[in-house]
């Protein structure tokens, strides 16, 4: 992992260069991947998306999103060329530190059924799949 790596939170100005960074690294787009989406939350919880840098770019991001019951993750993605380096370990800390300092008890993350790279790097981290329960979704038009 580069030397130079700092998290920080995210700011609006940031907005677009995450969409950017999404489309490169992540897999799957949401309903809420949009400048809107981003902002919204921006807005609501401040201290949510955690970004990774490496001189001033874009190389992870996170969402650790907390309901005051939950603390959910979304949205780990890491810079093609810097995965395999802690990247998401580091992400991965930050958001769980998060967690403890709000009173957090049980993490659970997004991950796309079809993503094996996610889900090695998932296990890694500690995390398991639970099988016995299925997200259900509605969009809100």
């Amino acid at each position: 992992m580069p030397e130079t790596v700092t998290v920080r939170h995210a700011r609006l100005s940031d907005v677009e260069e995450i969409l950017l960074f999404w489309t490169r690294s992540a897999e799957g787009k949401n309903v809420t991947d949009d400048a809107g989406g981003v902002a919204g939350l921006i807005q609501r919880d401040p201290l949510a998306l955690l970004i990774a840098e490496v001189d001033g770019g874009v190389v992870g991001t996170v969402i650790a999103g907390w309901d005051g019951w939950r603390c959910h993750l979304y949205r780990l993605a890491v810079d093609p060329a810097m995965r395999r380096e802690g990247m998401a370990t580091l992400l991965l800390d930050h958001a769980e530190q998060r967690f403890r300092d709000l009173g957090g008890r049980r993490l659970d993350a997004m991950v796309l059924d079809g993503n094996d790279l996610a889900h090695s790097a998932w296990a890694s981290a500690g995390y398991a799949a639970q099988p016995e329960w299925s997200r259900w979704v509605k969009p809100l038009k």
